[in-house]
């Protein structure tokens, strides 16, 4: 009996397949299961790198535009500009190096084919082109809107996530996530509602603040169509989930951001008074550059991040956490820019961060439900 129940277990064993979405969380396709500990320290380090990045970002162009900065394309090239810092990383993890893939919306085949080098090319410039028209919008934004204003509207991008996930990546519409949707959007027309308070108050003259509204909601709906239609070439063109294959998707589009950043500097004239706005920079002409450097770096400080959580757990969870950082923009800019926080921005703040914990639960009951089914399964 004994003898027949290996027999048995071993034909059950030989029967599975072999494939990455049976890979856990906290384990390595190519070994053994590493300590927890271990995975947590990465993924809060993760964690830090992209909070403490997009804020110190976003303050660093308010701070730009404060101290006596005006080009909107300087303001938009340094979003891009910094993609060089990530080259090293490409030495660092070969192509063969796989994706912790995430249960839930893992999609990798086991046979993928290369595509052609041409394909790849026209999607890294149309992704290139898509960018520098959503950094632009972006920088409208941070120039005609406060800082607390500006990184509230940017948590609509959830809601426009949910949208194009919806019609591109199969996302379904649960009741946690429709309670988001109607959330951000309160809390967006909370802020359009006190439209003429943040006029009087900041003194922003109405028609600039009506363009940097509507240039922050853009950005935010075309950032997140951005994502989607990464997520949907990671399936259907790159069909790959290896790390360098996510730097590439960060490093190239960015590149032909730059170069489209350069050639609209260029063409706009705003490159004639760059010498003449660094001279009468208020802080001098040293912290002019620091700033726009240290702009360039933050936001790749932030990248870095936003590649490592996908990485070591999902696209989906790094993009859950850069919407966590919103909420902390506005009360960093409430004690370095003094900006006025009244009870309508606190209500905005209280509704988004609601939305937010609504979708990560959502989030939190999809990977539960399908660590449950897996483990029926086995």
């Amino acid at each position: 009996m004994n003898t027949q129940e290996l027999e048995r277990q071993s034909r059950v064993e030989n029967q599975r397949p072999d494939s990455p979405r049976e890979t856990s969380l906290h384990s390595s396709p190519n070994g053994p299961k590493l300590p927890n500990y271990r995975w947590w320290l990465r993924v809060i380090i993760y964690i830090l790198f992209l909070l403490t990045g997009q804020s110190a970002a976003t303050l660093l162009g308010r701070l730009y535009y404060d101290k006596g900065g005006n080009s909107k394309w300087m303001a938009t090239f340094v979003q891009s500009a910094g993609f060089p810092i990530l080259l090293p990383l490409l030495c660092f993890f070969p192509s063969s190096t796989k994706l912790t893939t995430n249960p839930v919306h893992s999609t990798t085949s086991s046979a993928t084919k290369i595509p052609k080098l041409s394909t790849l090319a026209l999607l890294y410039l149309a992704f290139g082109l898509l960018l520098t028209g959503d950094n632009m919008m972006y920088s409208y934004g941070l120039l005609y809107l406060p800082v607390s204003t500006y990184s509230l509207l940017c948590a609509t991008q959830l809601a426009f996530n949910a949208f194009f996930s919806f019609f591109l990546n199969s996302q379904k519409f649960t009741p946690f996530i429709l309670n988001s949707l109607v959330l951000v959007t309160m809390s967006a027309s909370l802020l359009a509602i006190n439209a003429d308070s943040e006029n009087n108050t900041n003194n922003i003259p109405k028609g600039k603040y009506v363009t940097g509204f509507l240039c922050t909601l853009g950005a935010s709906a075309t950032y997140s169509l951005y994502l989607s239609l990464v997520q949907l070439s990671f399936q259907k063109v790159i069909k790959s989930e290896t790390f360098s294959t996510v730097l590439n998707m960060q490093i190239y589009p960015s590149f032909f951001a730059t170069c489209g950043c350069v050639v609209g500097l260029f063409a706009s004239g705003e490159w004639k008074g760059l010498e003449s706005e660094m001279q009468e920079y208020k802080q001098g002409r040293v912290s002019y550059i620091m700033t726009l450097f240290w702009t360039a770096v933050t936001w790749q400080i932030s990248s870095v991040g936003l590649l490592g959580l996908i990485f070591e757990v999902s696209s989906l969870f790094s993009n859950v956490i850069s919407t966590l950082a919103l909420p902390l923009v506005p009360i960093l800019a409430v004690i370095f820019f003094h900006d006025k926080m009244d009870g309508v921005k606190v209500m905005a703040m209280l509704l988004a961060i609601w939305g937010f914990l609504s979708y990560i639960y959502q989030n939190y009951r999809d990977v539960s439900e399908s660590k449950a089914k897996e483990s029926n399964d086995n």
